[in-house]
């Protein structure tokens, strides 16, 4: 089971997701603990996979690209080929337009869906032509996002997950009683 992630993990990754470049020493002297302690916190986070990056946040649409659309794509199944090579050649067809931010997937009426971004509706349509230009894209449907109601998160689940507890000391806790 994986290790969840205390009050402590919640207040050093708010933080370092609030201001990425304050520095460890100060986000200990912040936090009132040892430089150590976050020092340990977040190399121990790292390799548990729980922070996966530090790079900037980049707006799409300061880059020029205020369009977002989600396209659900159909895969052509081939005789002879498993489904999971289908849609592992199709998502690297994707990889290899820009303008496609992330892919996955799915159940439901589609196969892969990607979230893509566009300089205008006009431009739109050459992303998708970008993306139809494999041949084992069958067909697609697009919606086009009118507003971002919310952005991508994940702080609101680390503090939820933080204040579980992990399931080791509730257990533990409860043979205490």
């Amino acid at each position: 089971m994986p290790r969840t992630v205390d009050a402590l993990d919640a207040m050093v990754m708010q933080l370092f997701a609030d201001e990425p470049r304050v520095g460890v020493l100060e986000a200990a002297r912040r936090l009132g603990v040892a430089r150590g302690t976050v020092q340990a916190r977040l190399d121990r986070l790292a390799a548990a996979g729980v922070i996966t990056g530090w790079g900037p946040e980049v707006d799409p649409t300061a880059l020029g690209h205020p369009v977002t659309a989600f396209v659900t794509l159909q895969i052509r199944q081939r005789a002879g080929r498993t489904e999971t090579t289908a849609h592992e050649a199709v998502a690297q067809h994707l990889a290899s337009v820009p303008e496609v931010l992330e892919a996955y997937t799915i159940t439901g009426g589609g196969d892969l869906w990607c979230r893509c971004v566009a300089r205008s509706n006009a431009d739109l349509q050459r992303v998708i032509d970008a993306v139809v230009a494999h041949p084992g894209v069958e067909r697609t449907s697009t919606v086009i996002a009118l507003a971002t109601q919310i952005q991508h998160r994940v702080l609101p689940l680390v503090h939820q997950v933080a204040a579980e507890g992990s399931p080791e000391s509730t257990e533990n806790a409860a043979g205490r009683t």
